[in-house]
């Protein structure tokens, strides 16, 4: 498991701290029930703070899977 992608389950354990490990990289808005709204802002947060940026706001709603952040987070880090 690369960096960035362990970097990102830690950060899903620290927001779902029942889900179970394996089913972190499957993860999405409809597959788990406790990833709402609130849930969604929290995760932005955690993620900002173990990445060291900060996240459009307008971004989160088009990241909705464990992939799609997992994505964005590699893009962001070619960037920087």
């Amino acid at each position: 498991m690369d960096d960035t992608r362990q970097r990102l389950t830690n950060c899903f354990q620290v927001v779902f701290p029942d889900m179970p490990q394996e089913a972190i990289t499957t993860a999405s808005t409809a597959t788990v029930a406790a990833w709402d709204s609130v849930a969604a802002i929290t995760l932005m947060n955690v993620l900002e703070d173990e990445f060291g940026f900060q996240m459009d706001l307008d971004d989160l709603a088009d990241l909705d899977s464990f992939e799609k952040l997992y994505s964005y987070l590699q893009k962001r880090h070619q960037v920087a």
